[in-house]
């Protein structure tokens, strides 16, 4: 049993310190001024355009630059889970200032040790929001597959 203890706390040491150069190596931005409501409106408008578009049933969350839940739409007919899925990716990628995509990639490298990082949602559809190279906030977008709840958000944040 303390082999099997120690085998398994190995593996997590060393998937955490994987996941953790490779955060290192990339260089994260610093936070900005968080987002405020009249911006949260306007970005989760542009997401919402784009499933209504797709006739795809989500949720969509904005956050503050530290996780604080700033503006919250859900479609009709959007899964109840979805809900809750919207804000953690959107918290996740405001306060690990990266997509929540990063977190599937890490663990298809390392393994599932990641998983154990607080608030760490391996689905895509969490992204930052970022002004003048800075994080703001971050979007999360739940309801269908994981690279469509992406386009949602990433939809919310273009030009």
């Amino acid at each position: 049993m303390y082999a099997i203890r120690a085998v398994l706390q190995f593996t997590l040491a060393t998937s955490i310190a994987v996941f953790a150069q490779t955060a290192a190596a990339q260089a994260r931005p610093d936070y900005g001024t968080a987002i405020n409501l009249a911006g949260a409106k306007k970005i989760a408008a542009k997401a919402l355009a784009e499933c209504v578009k797709n006739k795809w049933n989500v949720a969509v969350a904005v956050v503050d630059n530290h996780g604080g839940l700033v503006y919250f739409e859900r479609l009709d007919n959007t899964q109840t889970a979805s809900m809750d899925i919207a804000i953690m990716k959107a918290r996740a990628a405001a306060t690990y200032r990266r997509p929540t995509r990063a977190f599937a990639e890490a663990i298809a490298k390392s393994g599932p040790a990641v998983m154990t990082l607080p608030g760490a949602i391996a689905s895509p559809g969490g992204v930052p929001i970022m002004v003048d190279g800075k994080v703001i906030g971050g979007i999360g977008a739940s309801g269908v597959t994981g690279d469509q709840d992406e386009q949602c958000s990433k939809a919310g944040l273009a030009e």
